[in-house]
């Protein structure tokens, strides 16, 4: 039987005092309700998705139906349902944004509306993070993607949008929870989550979470082990200050992993499962963020956020080269293949200072909600490349692999040291004016600075190469936004911003940015009393200025480049996000993707830009049992990549070029999730790749790297 509710204004109180911290949980009253006189009223869907509020990463608190632009919120129900454990995952929710490449097994690259999204354009809690390791999930609370234009905002980012991972924050109420996680390839994960108030006044808060996870791997010889700790404090100042506090530390050790199926731009068939790399190889890095963010309340329309952070991060890479690479390293048509051995080390020192002011005010009839900002940010990388050892040994990838074999670990000699410290400052101003309830403006501009410096020192002559570049610009946006009612919105925008380019010409100068106009438009529809939110959304980004490594007169440096051409993506993305009725959640979306060179000189004007699929979907659904199987959840995860091109594209300006393009095709993968809640305890089972799909992930034609067969997880989990 359906429970009768009264409405009161105890209970609309409570409503209203949901918090953004709550609002990762679906609430659907899907019952009768009636009023004190036993009336039957109205059906009443209460929902706090995730979907009606800001996305934070956007700064500005404006409901995202007055956002003339594309988000997309993962919340951490969505995490824990699906048990997500890697980008790859958590990609599976966000229509458009897809791994392009998974160069060495040990980073997840990933690009979105046909550009890349660099360490740029990822964020945790608001401060870039270097992206180049893997991810560890266990200490999210949600994602936020931000599609399209953000350079508003941040500066210097490309084209494609943002990522924003926020992990949890402290509570006052106190809990905590601890799971095990077991599953295929002799994975072992430990997670623990503690939080609550330090005192009984509740001045402070904490939260501390934390994983362990040690795994073999489908491929033979491979391993990994990662160490994960999140700390946070919260302190209430007085009534209207708080400081947050937050650190964030990964750890992260593997085996490098490159694999060797590609013979003349051709994938071969081999075994799911060799190994084709050196079993000694490694890849160590680590990372650290430490921030302080203080918010400030003028009075209830105008607040005051000051964030001041630095992250760090260290890299080590010691293993064969990758196949395909360098004068001796071609995979022969017979599959023998001479190895050489490469080592390289990264580290990097970055601090950012970020004051934001935000307030809403009137003129006339006329409202706004205003935005204005400063930011400065520092990075310093130190980059150390050993001088590679060539002729190491030589095998063939159509013979199983055998350790045992393996010649000594060479000593490679140091061979140039890279110091490249970046400057970004800028200044920015956003304003959404409320002309009427269906009429809306935001516009905005920005004004970023740049100087990049580059210090090469080379070990052998013991001689210096400095260049730097200085870069400024102006980024303006406006999106027109009309309401014909509440739960629709049409919107139209154009932004402009600039992407540094690093190198330098074949005449040695510093190459200048590159320019990139976007137009978007799109509507926003929340359907059947909110129980389904809509939105299409068509795009059009233009980049001007395409650079690409010259291979001209035989060159080899990487940071010697070449204007190739213009480049155009343009794309319709269709999301929908439903409750039908209560115990069923649906996340649902299909991305059409086409970016090419429009004007080139150096590749074929019309040739697509590789990795990047025409078409993209999603279609995850999660139902929880109620009555006598309450406690009971299933879900199914399915995701869809269409057909897409690695290789090397082929050159307009080289005579009988020789480079290919590699075709990959399409795939469709299944994942299946059965979960039970009994009290305080959980269990979690998931069947990834139910049907054993077999597709790759390929940079250029040297580094291939197929996807995880059918495999299993199971988490159990105690709440105290």
């Amino acid at each position: 039987m359906k429970k009768h509710i009264f409405i009161t204004a105890s209970i609309l109180s409570t409503i209203a005092s949901f918090s953004q911290e709550n609002t990762d949980d679906y609430l659907a009253f899907n019952d009768t309700v009636k009023n004190r006189k036993g009336e039957v009223l109205k059906e009443v869907i209460i929902t706090s998705n995730l979907q009606k509020l800001p996305v934070s990463i956007g700064k500005s608190p404006n409901n995202q139906m007055d956002l003339p632009q594309a988000a997309t919120i993962i919340t951490s129900k969505t995490l824990e349902n699906q048990q997500v454990n890697n980008l790859t995952d958590l990609l599976k929710n966000a229509n458009g944004v897809y791994i392009m490449g998974t160069t060495g097994g040990y980073q997840e690259e990933i690009a979105s509306r046909g550009f890349s999204l660099s360490s740029s354009n990822t964020f945790k809690n608001g401060i870039r993070f270097f992206n180049g390791m893997p991810l560890e999930t266990s200490g999210l609370e949600r994602a936020e993607f931000l599609k399209g234009s953000a350079a508003i905002l941040y500066g210097n980012v490309t084209a494609g949008g943002i990522l924003n991972l926020v992990t949890k924050k402290p509570k006052f109420d106190f809990g905590s929870e601890a799971s095990i996680r077991v599953g295929s390839f002799n994975t072992f994960k430990p997670i623990y989550d503690v939080y609550g108030a330090l005192n009984e006044s509740k001045k402070v808060a904490f939260r501390l979470n934390g994983s362990y996870e040690t795994a073999d791997s489908f491929r033979n010889y491979v391993s990994s082990d990662r160490l994960y700790v999140n700390p946070s404090f919260l302190i209430k100042l007085n009534a209207k200050t708080e400081l947050l506090v937050e650190a964030d530390y990964t750890k992260d050790e593997r085996t490098p992993d490159f694999g060797a199926g590609i013979i003349n731009y051709e994938i071969v068939e081999i075994p799911r499962e060799r190994f084709l790399g050196v079993s000694w190889g490694k890849y160590n890095s680590q990372q650290v963020f430490a921030s302080a963010t203080l918010t400030h309340k003028f009075s209830d329309k105008w607040n005051v956020n000051f964030l001041t952070g630095m992250r760090y991060y260290d890299t080590e890479l010691f293993a064969n080269t990758r196949p395909n690479s360098g004068t001796n390293g071609t995979v022969q048509a017979n599959g023998d293949w001479t190895r050489s051995i490469q080592r390289n080390e990264a580290k990097d020192n970055y601090f950012i200072q970020q004051l934001d002011v935000k307030g809403k005010f009137a003129t006339g009839k006329i409202e706004h909600q205003f935005l204005a900002g400063i930011d400065t940010e520092f990075f310093k990388t130190y980059t150390t490349a050993y001088s590679n050892f060539s002729n190491y040994d030589t095998i063939n990838i159509f013979e199983e692999y055998n350790a045992t074999n393996e010649a000594p670990i060479p000593t490679l000699n140091k061979s140039s040291l890279t110091t490249a410290p970046i400057t970004r400052s800028g200044i920015y101003v956003q304003d959404l004016i409320h002309f009427s309830d269906k009429w809306k403006l935001l516009t905005g501009i920005r004004y970023s600075y740049q100087d990049t410096q580059s210090d090469v020192y080379t070990y052998s002559n013991q001689t210096t190469v400095n260049t730097t570049n200085y870069d400024g610009a102006f980024s303006p946006r406006v999106g027109l936004i009309f309401k014909p009612s509440n739960n629709h919105s049409l919107f139209a925008s154009y932004s402009n911003s600039f992407d540094v380019n690093t190198g330098q010409d074949d005449n040695g100068k510093a190459l200048k940015p590159s320019i990139v106009d976007q137009y978007e438009i799109g509507i926003k529809n929340k359907l059947f009393d909110e129980r389904i939110h809509l939105n299409v959304t068509a795009y059009q980004i233009t980049n001007d200025a395409f650079y690409q490594q010259s291979l001209a007169n035989g060159n080899t440096y990487s940071y010697v480049k070449v204007l190739a051409g213009e480049v155009r993506s343009q794309g319709v993305e269709i999301d929908l996000i439903s409750n039908p009725f209560e115990g069923l959640s649906i996340l649902a979306g299909y991305s059409f993707n086409e970016t090419k060179f429009t004007d080139s000189d150096y590749y074929i004007p019309g040739s697509l830009l590789r990795y990047n699929p025409k078409n993209t979907a999603n279609l995850n659904a999660n139902y929880s049992f109620k009555g006598k199987l309450n406690g009971l959840e299933i879900g199914v995860i399915n995701s869809y990549v269409g057909e897409r091109y690695a290789g090397r594209s082929t050159r307009t300006q080289v005579a009988n070029d020789s480079r290919k393009l590699i075709f990959i095709n399409d795939f469709y993968q299944m994942d299946a999730t059965v979960a039970y809640t009994y009290k305080k305890l959980s269990i979690r089972t998931k069947l990834s790749n139910v049907f054993n799909e077999l597709s790759y992930n390929v940079h250029d034609d040297n580094s291939l790297n197929p996807i995880a067969p059918r495999n299993y997880s199971v988490a159990l989990n105690y709440t105290f």
